[in-house]
Order: structure tokens, then sequence, then C-alpha cells
């Protein structure tokens, strides 16, 4: 059910469940959450890796070959059902490299699939801000304890965080805590570093099943940010939607 409030009516906030309790900790995802990672960002990058080893494709092209790949990792690296059975950990830097790897064998290109890993790698610590990122963990930080967890390789948030100077109270990722989300794990992880109860933690990313669903089996308040318009697909429905980060401080500000 999704609660239409009169107090509400000036944000574009849509709350699916009942009204939350006030956090004590909020936490983030990274990308498409605090920074951009865009596809066409992607296939523009892609040309690099052409150019310098003069791969035999378009960037679109090769992009979609590897992406099959890249997707067929994602959807196999955790069994929720059964978290035992989840192959052995690896880094994106593996896996892309793994998935490089590939595609040059499937165009019979001797190619350094290895460089193209770590080019892959770079190219994630180097992404843009959103431009209400600093303004909003600013402003939280004042009043809440900050956490980040991302499916990412450690040092490319590390990066970007001292890039931008921005505070958290702990900051984990995938490869830190040796799991992916959606996995329990992942958000018990995250809840121990900041010393929270997972009830008191309003988690915070763009993706249903990483995010919302892997926040939801925890426990957290979840808050799915659509900057899209994008229609919800799946169960759980996030308790709370936004369109943009400085949203949050408005909803807490009207939460009695």
């Amino acid at each position: 059910m999704v609660f239409q409030l009169e107090r509400f009516k000036s944000m574009v906030v849509t709350l699916h469940t009942e009204i939350p309790t006030k956090p004590k900790s909020i936490a983030f995802d990274c990308y498409k959450t605090l920074f951009y990672n865009t596809e066409e960002s992607w296939i523009k990058f892609f040309e690099e890796i052409i150019h310098k080893q003069k791969i035999p494709l378009n960037s679109e092209n090769f992009w979609k070959k590897w992406k099959k790949y890249e997707v067929d990792f994602r959807k196999n690296r955790t069994d929720l059902g059964r978290p035992y059975n989840s192959p052995k950990f690896k880094t994106y830097q593996e896996a892309w490299t793994d998935c490089f790897k590939k595609v040059f064998e499937d165009i019979n290109f001797n190619g350094d699939h290895n460089e193209a890993g770590m080019m892959a790698s770079n190219h994630m610590s180097k992404k843009p801000i959103f431009d209400e990122t600093l303004e909003v963990l600013k402003s939280l930080g004042e009043n809440y304890k900050l956490g980040l967890f991302s499916n990412a390789d450690h040092d490319w948030i590390i990066k970007l965080i001292k890039t931008h100077k921005i505070k958290f109270d702990f900051i984990a990722s995938s490869e830190l805590a040796q799991t992916y989300k959606p996995s329990l794990e992942a958000f018990e992880f995250l809840s121990k570093g900041l010393n929270e109860a997972k009830k008191n933690i309003w988690y915070v990313g763009d993706h249903l099943y990483d995010d919302v669903l892997g926040g939801f089996r925890a426990g957290m308040t979840t808050v799915w940010i659509n900057r899209n318009n994008e229609k919800i697909t799946r169960e759980p429905k996030p308790n709370i939607e936004i369109t943009s980060l400085k949203e949050i401080s408005e909803i807490i500000n009207h939460i009695s």
C-alpha cells in the first residue's frame, strides 16, 4: 500500500510501507547512488581499450560481448538460498579480467585480458559525483553515523572518497567483506562496522535486488533512489522511494 501523506506533497517521496522510525545510522550504496556509472560512459571507455590494443571491434559491440559475460558473473556469484553453495569470492577486477579473456577467445584475438581488466578497474575509481552528494552527506553527518557498503573493489571507493574528501564513520566493500549484496552477510558486516543494530539503519541504494532486497532481509529500512522514474519490478518494495538524495533529510524532518 502506498501512503499519500499531505505533508509530503511538496516532495517527490513515496512511502510503500508504514511511516518509518527515525534512523540512528544512514548507510549508502556507492555507484548510481552517490556517483554516476552510466552505460554510455562504459561504451566510451571501451574505446580506450580498443585503441590501446587495436581490437577489431567497435566500442558498442565490444561492450555488448563483454557485458554478456559480466552479467553471468553477477547472476551466479551469490546463492541466497544456500550461501554455502556460492562460488569462491572473486573481486570485480578478477571477474572482469576473465570476461575480457572470454571475449578475446570468442573473436580469436590475441589480446591482453589482464591489461584490459586493470584498465576497467581503474575506470571505476574516476567516476563523477552527483551534484547533491557532498551537500547531503555533510548535512546528514552532523546528526547521524554514516556508512557505505558497495559491491566494489575496495580501492575504487577509497580513491573516490579521498578525491572528494568525504567523511564516513564506516566504509566497506564486497571485497573487504568477501561477499556481495544482497547477501545477509554483507549487511551484517555493515551493521557491525557501524556498531548499530540493523533495525536502526536506513540503507540507501539504487538497485532493487542488491540494495532493497538485501536491506529488507537484514531488517533495515530501505530507501530506493529512483532517479530515472523506473517501475518497481520485484518484491519486496522499498520502504521509501526518492528521486534525489536531498529528500532524505526532508523526510526525516517530517517524521515525528
